[in-house]
């Protein structure tokens, strides 16, 4: 089976639970792991293969013309946490079931852990940088829809918004510092790129990309000084901190430092921008997490504390570290995922996470006391579980580093002191949670939860001890796998995992650790009066406040901006188009270039002068509406003479089609607009904008002069050769349209029946005045309907349809198509509305326009996915020749299918929205203007 599987099963997995969910609980459980349980069954089918050395990746082309491949990719990095999403994942969802409430909807928080699960597999998995920021920034997206799931909850919207803000920040950075890796090597495959480290390093935008990259996993690992989202990321069910916020999102920033090592390390500026960071947030959390009441607050700022233990093992410069980073990996992933459990299972069977309260509930809690305190204390790094080995060769390599010259010894002693610290505070949630005293005011009384409840917990802590007892064989093999994605070059270095290494200076660090920490934690009372000197900072109220204080600046600069005149916003555009233009413009030398100008005649230059005219006169005689509307489409007409005389007939019919429609169109509204205009503005504005509009006219006319004077190289003459050959037909426009550029058709014919929808909802319930004289108070004349306007226009309807047949029928092969065949049967149906009136249409012409739409959308996308029956590209077209009886031999070509529903949707579209703003004028509307 393809490695492409494993995500799409987990795709599809994102809709089980929502089909699944009412069947009940049980059944929607056992469905959402079904397929991700598949998924973990293919990876550890991968194992061996992994195992031996091989990195595994495939391709799979999606759109090759443009260099879109989707390409994945396995080695022993991927691997590790790919077992981790997977295997934790499965434990989660089993465990949320027993969480979640019966009222809350599972299905839908079965829904939201699956994309999440999938998005943090697919980083993992990705062998191509943009491919892994998509997914990564899908991360921040489904953790946002996790955190704020209980959105009822003021801190649980907060908490969602500030880790969205944070970890989308750093998601802009990243994929700038992915741009820049992709132009410095010349590839965002992922394999060319770990093979390139010598060139990035060497190059000058090396210190820059570096940066980016680390803005982007320091702020989605949590690391000083983006390290204030995490705690209030808590607000969030506890299955979701167990797995998000210990086990996998913010290991993914801990991933992508681990998967960049090989091609980003090596440089002083990595090992000490990415050591101090480590240990600044190593030391905060383990400082901050002693003070924590909320029991899951103490426990994320303990994970804080350990990825920066971790990231500060990426920033050493030895191999050891590197393999001690990917270890402590592994060991946090699971004590901490066990804590994040065994605290929702306390705060399930209790009411509360007030460790104030909390207290003895060894008593009524036996068995989850003990796993708990098992996790606790390998969290704390007590010999015989495996937190200890990890943290012990982390002091051993603390002492073996030269970060900061001669005060590189200021590392091993602070290393030691959050080993000190993270003893206290594991001693704190054992003690004062479990013995202490007896509980006080629990909203429930504590007991033991449901058997299976705990049965995750028990896995991970039974995985705890098998580690801390026997390393080598439980992870020994995945520990030297991994770390050869880390260190490519050469052997891996010697290590041990072995639980005794004799008497040495390690050892010596982790029992002061744990003996110091044992007295801080008995001396704790001074630590806390001192700490509470200190005035308490909300990082959520900084951060709204933050928030708020930036909307209001830009509320006051939109407000200064935007005062609602439309006059302003198109004078301020037009003068950064201006200033935009110039400045190049200015620049050259001479606009005109080494093409001769062609020959003028007569006609032209009458056309152009009436073109000229027609448009002053629409901006002077802009107060006498039908006089200024006849004016324009005077342009329009002129601007279709152009086109044929150009030599572009196609055009030259669309843009004839398209100006009746809007003349149509413009009639229609401009019956409902009122009586009076506007003022003239004053004269200064006025001057202004004449000043405006003579520049930027004279700057656009020296930018045509400058292009028509000068060759330029055109794929015309590609399309040409290709046409008839390629496509079957000899319109080289049409051709292009619904074969060579079909899928951009596609979209334009999608996106205007998107809009005409848009309109009629917008038009369905509105109600205008019917003005019943002008603004002279001359009254409309009776006659709505005056006999020789019906008369012609019954008599133009079948020979307009009969063009529009026509036209779309040759389309192919001479000038038309589906586009102008549908705006000539739009405009001989309108006619008729305006014609004879609504009412007596309704009976007579029973179409259902949105129909038409679907209809004509749908035949062309299906056009498209014929060509895949046939191994053949999306909306590839074919053509034959055959000989018909009474006809002879014709041509028949796949392309009219698309064409047809180009012409459907265009004259469902058009319809829509002009026969819908004719029904504005039906009996039922106010027929008195309203004051």
């Amino acid at each position: 089976m393809s490695l492409f599987w494993i995500p799409v099963l987990l795709v599809l997995g994102v809709l089980v639970p929502i089909i699944c969910e009412r069947f009940g609980r049980n059944v929607c459980t056992v469905a959402t792991m079904a397929l991700p349980g598949l998924a973990l069954a293919k990876i550890l089918s991968i194992v061996p293969e992994v195992f031996a050395g091989n990195v595994i990746t495939e391709y799979l082309s999606w759109i090759p013309s443009a260099g879109l491949i989707l390409s994945l990719r396995v080695d022993g990095l991927a691997l590790l946490f790919a077992l981790l999403i997977l295997g934790i994942g499965l434990l989660i969802i089993f465990y949320a079931s027993y969480y979640l409430s019966e009222e809350e909807a599972i299905g839908r928080f079965y829904a939201y852990l699956i994309l999440f699960m999938t998005a943090m597999l697919s980083i993992v998995l990705a062998n191509n940088l943009l491919q892994l920021w998509m997914a990564w920034e899908i991360t921040s997206i489904s953790s946002f829809l996790l955190i704020s799931f209980w959105s009822s909850k003021s801190e649980s919207r907060k908490g969602a918004r500030m880790a969205l803000t944070v970890t989308g920040a750093g998601g802009l950075a990243l994929l700038a510092g992915f741009l820049l890796i992709g132009d410095i090597v010349g590839s965002y495959d992922l394999s060319v790129v770990l093979n390139s480290g010598d060139t990035i390093r060497d190059h000058a935008l090396y210190p820059v990309a570096l940066l980016l990259v680390l803005a982007g996993a320091f702020t989605k690992s949590a690391q000083f000084p983006f390290h204030f989202w995490l705690p209030h990321a808590m607000a969030a069910p506890t299955p979701v901190s167990a797995y998000l916020h210990s086990a996998t999102m913010v290991k993914a920033g801990i991933f992508l430092l681990a998967l960049f090592y090989p091609v980003l390390a090596g440089t002083d500026l990595w090992f000490f921008v990415v050591s101090m960071t480590g240990l600044a947030t190593f030391l905060i959390g383990a400082y901050l997490a002693l003070f924590q009441h909320d029991l899951k607050g103490l426990l994320a700022y303990s994970t804080i504390s350990h990825l920066g233990l971790i990231t500060l093992l990426l920033g050493i410069n030895t191999q050891l570290a590197a393999i001690a980073a990917l270890f402590h990996i592994m060991n946090h992933a699971v004590f901490k995922a066990s804590l994040f459990m065994a605290a929702g299972i306390i705060d399930h069977e209790t009411g509360t996470r007030d460790m104030r309260r909390l207290n003895g509930l060894w008593k009524y809690m036996p068995h989850t006391a003990t796993l708990a305190t098992v996790s606790a204390a390998s969290m704390a790094g007590i010999p015989l579980f495996n937190g200890f080995l990890s943290k012990e060769m982390f002091f051993a390599e603390t002492l073996d580093q030269v970060a900061l010259g001669s005060l590189s010894w200021m590392i091993p002693v602070l290393a030691t002191l959050g080993g000190i610290l993270s003893v206290a505070y594991s001693m704190r949630f054992i003690h004062d949670v479990f013995f202490n005293k007896e509980p006080e005011g629990l909203p429930k009384t504590p007991a033991e939860p449901p058997r299976y409840m705990k049965f995750p917990v028990e896995i991970l802590v039974v995985i705890c001890l098998l580690v801390g007892i026997v390393p080598d064989f439980m992870i020994g093999d995945l520990l030297a796998i991994s770390a050869t994605a880390l260190l490519p070059d050469g052997p891996l270095p010697e290590y041990s995992l072995s639980i005794w290494h004799g008497l040495n200076l390690p050892l010596l660090m982790s029992v002061i650790a744990i003996f110091g920490g044992l007295l801080v934690y008995a001396y704790r009372h001074p630590l806390y009066r001192f700490q509470s000197q200190f005035r308490e900072t909300d990082a959520k109220l900084v951060f709204e406040g933050i928030m708020q204080g930036g909307i209001q600046q830009v509320s006051r600069l939109h407000n200064t901006l935007s005062n609602g005149s439309l006059q302003r916003y198109i004078a301020l555009l037009l003068i950064l188009v201006i200033v935009m233009t110039a400045i190049p413009i200015i620049q050259l030398d001479s606009a005109a270039g080494n093409l001769t100008d062609q020959a003028v005649n007569g006609i032209e230059i009458t056309l152009a002068m009436l073109l000229c005219i027609s448009a002053v006169a629409t901006a002077i005689l802009h107060k006498q509406r039908m006089i200024a509307l006849i004016a324009i489409s005077v342009v329009g007409l002129i601007v279709s003479i152009t086109f044929a005389r150009f030599s572009a007939p196609d055009l030259a019919l669309t843009q004839l089609a398209v100006e009746i429609v809007t003349v149509i169109l413009l009639m229609l509204a401009l019956f409902f607009l009122p009586q009076k205009t506007p003022a003239d503005s004053a004269p200064k504005r006025i001057v202004r904008d004449l000043g405006i509009a003579a520049i930027l006219g004279g700057i656009v006319a020296t930018i045509n002069y400058a292009i028509i004077t000068r060759p330029f190289d055109s794929i015309s003459d590609f399309f040409i050769a290709n046409s008839k050959t390629g496509g079957g037909g000899t319109n080289v426009v049409n051709v292009i349209l619904v074969d060579f550029r079909g899928f951009d058709t596609l979209g334009e014919i999608t996106v205007l029946g998107i809009a005409a929808l848009g309109i009629f909802k917008l038009l369905t319930r509105i109600r205008l005045s019917m003005p019943t004289a002008n603004d002279k108070g001359i009254a409309w004349s009776k006659d709505v309907h005056p006999p020789i306007l019906v008369m012609i226009s019954q008599s133009l309807l079948p020979l307009a349809l009969l063009v529009s047949a026509y036209i779309f029928i040759r389309g192919h092969n001479l000038p038309g198509g589906g586009f102008i065949a549908g705006l000539v049967t739009s405009v001989a149906i309108i006619q008729q509305y305006i014609a004879h009136g609504v009412d007596w249409i309704k009976p007579r012409i029973k179409l259902n326009y949105q129909n038409l739409i679907a209809w004509g959308v749908l035949l062309a996308a299906l056009t498209g996915v014929g060509s895949w029956l046939f191994d053949r590209p999306f909306l590839t077209s074919w053509f034959d020749y055959f000989d018909i009886p009474w006809i002879g031999k014709i041509e028949l070509a796949s392309a009219i299918i698309f064409d047809l529903g180009v012409y459907l949707t265009v004259v469902g579209a058009t319809l829509l929205i002009l026969a819908n703003l004719g029904k504005l004028t039906t009996e039922h509307r106010p027929t008195v203007e309203e004051e």
